[in-house]
């Protein structure tokens, strides 16, 4: 007991105490406005800026100036797709990631692989942000030190972790002023280079000329346009935040689809800005790669060549620390998104039904720890280098893209004359479908043999794991049918009472059946009889308990929680129903929660006081072959529970149901 009490502590003072999900200002307080969410949700797309210019730049280092050329297309592509997923927002308002766009717009099966993509993506934004502040940071310090740098990163990955498993809200709050100090010193850059180099903007023009008409000379035509796409393409790491806003709905503050729309607005604008403001830093300070810096930190050394040595330093010192600790913000993305969609999927039975449960924080903790976990592992197997992890990175986040504008594409044909707009809104999807759907293809090709390769199989990996589970439970589900069979019986004998039969109240003295339920099933029914059965006579007293699990599905509203309360009741009250009717004295116990054996054991203990002669029971489903992966597919919540209960001293029935 004493180091149980030892560990509640620290999870306190680490993670912070449990939150009342009774607290009806709960939703509000925990929810983002849109500038919070462009700090929290945005922070990806935004902070890419540190690595998505530098790849497409590196590409063109012969004709430097074909990069205007890939910025203009690179600005045009962020505002169409953020169009193309604003209207996905409008069709989706609580919450339309990739996952729900293809299973809802496409098929369940296309949702999975879109979600499994997505997942794969979302681990490898937290990996790529937090490898690329730490190249930020180390940038600002002796080459010498860069030894240490994949230990940094790793620190600064469980860091985030723990923040995030503390809830959202905490974790963006304090890095509001970095969010800020990056627009401003980013805004500064931009601003500074273009009004001290505007007698050079007509040379920058000429220079395009003479590049284009020089790589002409040297490539062909097609040679040049390959090149473009090339560069545009390795750039593509710039739009993987998009998608994010869409898949984070569920968090932003009322009307949500307005303050997600705005956040896009927000994201796409300062992304398109920056991007662009970068690119043509690169060529207007004539900026070329540098072992152990990052282009950027190239880019603000040669723009403060001349200013007073300590105003220089400071800028370049804070320029690059806002960079750094905004993209270690941007593996936050990661954490929001990914256990999100792990949870949604865990709902459909695609994943183990556990990862849609949520913390006393009311956290999907079992998601952040997935997530976090995957990518510390990523982290340590590539050694943190950016370029392998930016190759890795940016294939999966377009198989949702192209999977999630084709599901919308179909939709506005399906609506073809029901609505004025519908061509409009169909063309905004048509072209995101079309560019998403060249940059994949092209990633793939280009960055195939660089390593791409890699992040397919993990992703058809994925893609098979899903499809086993959905299977089990699938086969479950036709056994438990079978189960479930004597519901029917039982409900066609409640319907056939003329009128509710009356029934004595419960004898507190007397000898109490405590029986633990998940519904009115065939689980809870055989837990019954056989109670009945291995007991003939022993017990007049039933009492139903049923405990309303609080998760990512029903955690969205107070409607959707009185719904659930609704439910249970509803279940316990058909069990009391039927004993009434059979004479015996009955009454139902209905709680809700995020932790089931918590729950239990606190009630139990009440009635255990209540009634002193009280034996609870509780069923267990047993399979005719156990093994990890049926442990690991399905809960064992009684016995977790009737461990807690003996520790008490009470006694506890597990009365085994075979499917």
């Amino acid at each position: 007991m004493a180091i149980t009490s030892f560990f509640k502590r620290m999870k306190d003072v680490f993670i912070g105490k449990a939150r009342s999900y009774a607290d009806a200002s709960v939703f509000h307080t925990m929810s983002l406005v849109a500038f919070l969410a462009w700090v929290g949700l945005g922070a990806d797309g935004l902070s890419s800026s540190c690595y998505g210019p530098p790849e497409s730049f590196a590409t063109l280092l012969s004709h430097p100036h074909l990069i205007l050329i890939v910025g203009v297309a690179t600005a045009a592509t962020v505002f169409i797709i953020s169009a193309s997923y604003s209207q996905i927002i409008e069709l989706f308002p609580a919450g339309g990631g990739g996952y729900l766009v293809a299973s809802k717009l496409l098929s369940p099966m296309v949702g999975m692989i879109s979600g499994c993509a997505l997942l794969i993506d979302y681990i490898l934004t937290i990996t790529v942000s937090i490898a690329s502040g730490a190249d930020a940071v180390f940038s600002l310090l002796p080459y010498e030190w860069n030894g240490l740098k994949l230990s940094f990163a790793a620190l600064i990955l469980v860091i985030l972790m723990i923040m995030n498993l503390r809830g959202v809200r905490e974790t963006v709050m304090p890095l509001v002023p970095v969010f800020l100090l990056f627009l401003a010193t980013h805004a500064f850059l931009i601003i500074y280079g273009i009004t001290t180099h505007v007698p050079e903007m007509a040379t920058v023009t000429a220079s395009l000329k003479a590049d284009a008409s020089a790589s002409f000379a040297q490539l062909g035509l097609m040679g040049t346009i390959a090149l473009i796409l090339k560069a545009y393409s390795m750039g593509a790491g710039t739009y993987t935040g998009i998608e994010a806003v869409s898949n984070g709905v569920y968090i932003l503050r009322e009307p949500k689809v307005q303050t997600a729309k705005s956040t896009m607005r927000y994201m796409a604008t300062s992304l398109a800005v920056v991007v662009m403001g970068l690119m043509l830093g690169y060529l207007l300070f004539k900026v070329v790669p540098e072992q152990g810096k990052t282009l950027n930190a190239v880019l603000l050394e040669r723009m403060t060549v001349g200013w007073p040595q300590g105003v220089g330093h400071i800028f370049i010192l804070l320029t690059l620390l806002a960079e750094a600790i905004l993209l270690f913000v941007a593996g936050q993305t990661g954490f929001i998104g990914g256990p999100r969609v792990l949870a949604n999927m865990a709902l459909d039975r695609w994943f183990p039904t556990r990862f849609a449960a949520i913390s006393d924080r009311l956290v999907s903790q079992n998601g952040i720890l997935i997530m976090g976990g995957a990518a510390l592992l990523i982290l340590i197997v590539t050694q943190g280098s950016v370029a392998l992890l930016v190759v890795l990175y940016s294939i999966n986040v377009f198989i949702t893209f192209v999977l999630s504008q084709l599901g919308m594409v179909k939709h506005w044909w399906q609506e073809q004359g029901k609505k004025h707009s519908w061509k409009r809104k169909m063309l905004v999807n048509l072209a995101g479908l079309v560019l998403s759907g060249g940059i994949l293809i092209s990633m793939v090709v280009i960055k195939f043999q660089d390593g791409g390769w890699a992040t397919l199989v993990v992703t058809s990996l994925l893609i098979l794991a899903a499809f086993a589970t959905k299977k089990h439970y699938w086969e479950t589900a036709k056994k438990l049918k079978r189960l479930n069979s004597l519901t029917i019986t039982v409900q066609e004998e409640i319907r056939a009472m003329k009128k509710p039969p009356q029934s004595a109240p419960l004898d507190h003295l007397a000898k109490t059946a405590v029986i633990f339920v998940s519904g009115f099933n065939g689980l809870g029914l055989h837990t019954l009889f056989n109670t009945i059965r291995f007991f003939p006579g022993v017990y007049k007293n039933f009492i139903f308990v049923q405990i309303g699990v609080i998760d990512a599905g029903n955690f969205k509203g107070e409607a959707e929680l009185q719904q659930l309360k609704t439910r249970i009741s509803n279940d316990v009250e058909h069990y009391v129903t039927y004993m009434h009717n059979n004479g015996y004295s009955a009454r139902g116990i209905t709680l809700t929660g995020v932790d089931v054996v918590q729950e239990s054991e606190r009630i139990a203990l009440d009635l255990a006081k209540k009634h002193p002669g009280a034996v609870f029971f509780g069923g267990q489903l047993v399979f005719p072959e156990e093994s990890f992966i049926t442990r690991l597919l399905h809960n064992h919540t009684v016995f977790a529970l009737q461990k807690r209960l003996y520790q008490e001293g009470l006694l506890f029935v597990i009365l085994p149901i075979r499917i």
